[in-house]
């Protein structure tokens, strides 16, 4: 038994990063997931590789409103029912508020916030539909805190907190939770667009995260199960931070790893 069976999941970003790592945990659980994104190729591939039984692919560009409806017309298509859904897809840029041009602030508020806002606009009702269910957003750390350097994706993030909280109070009378995944520093495409090798970067989250490492995608996945799972079945409008103890605080005394 695993538990997610018999639910029916849409995971946008689901290409790569934390999107893909939720997507085959959700399959893994006995899920029949949509994997929605832009980046076709390895979209399909991976669907292909979950069998078709487990997984279908569908291109949603998440801040189109036609898309969205003709993801879930997919979905219910393919599987019969929606009754989950994790707004995953995102996008990262640095730069110093003062330098970011407006186009830029805007494309990562349409992807971040608009794209979240469409996702849950289309896709509760056919999860009221379908009985109940549940919707994962994608925070940030930066979503509860501020980070010099990425002003226009912690505004987008605080906003995906602030649109969690109001969904759940609004979709709990139709059975339905909404919860937010706010992840730290994690070992994704995005956050690291250069491709660094990690081991370069060790020592930087050795200072900065309590538990002396940057996450694993996987990691964010366990929690997205979480909160679509039954296991979480009183909890709703609730930002669950996954960032190795980063937002706790700063410390000026770390010490040596134990080597015993």
């Amino acid at each position: 038994m695993g538990k997610l069976d018999g639910r029916v999941a849409i995971v946008t970003g689901a290409a790569r990063g934390q999107g893909e790592q939720e997507a085959r945990l959700f399959a893994a659980e006995g899920a029949r997931v949509v994997l929605a994104d832009v980046l076709d190729g390895p979209g399909e591939a991976l669907a292909k590789e979950l069998g078709e039984e487990r997984a279908a692919y569908v291109h949603l560009d998440v801040t189109r409103e036609e898309e969205w409806a003709a993801a879930v017309a997919f979905a219910k298509e393919r599987f019969g029912k929606v009754d989950g859904l994790v707004n995953n897809a995102g996008i990262l840029r640095f730069n110093e508020l003062l330098a970011t041009p407006l186009e830029e602030f805007r494309a990562i508020v349409s992807v971040n916030q608009t794209g979240c806002f469409l996702g849950i606009r289309a896709v509760a009702p056919e999860i009221a539909a379908a009985g109940g269910g549940t919707i994962v957003n994608t925070a940030s750390y930066t979503g509860l805190t501020g980070m010099a350097g990425v002003g226009a994706y912690a505004a987008s993030k605080h906003a995906v907190v602030g649109l969690t909280r109001v969904a759940a109070l609004e979709l709990a009378p139709k059975g339905i939770r909404v919860n937010a995944v706010c992840p730290g520093a994690i070992d994704t495409a995005m956050s690291n667009p250069e491709g660094v090798d990690p081991a370069a970067t060790g020592e930087l989250y050795r200072r900065l995260v309590p538990l002396g490492r940057i996450g694993r995608p996987e990691e964010v996945a366990a929690l997205a199960l979480f909160l679509t799972s039954d296991d979480s079945s009183y909890v709703t409008g609730q930002p669950f931070v996954v960032d190795g103890g980063w937002l706790a605080g700063a410390s000026l005394f770390r010490a040596a790893p134990d080597e015993s």
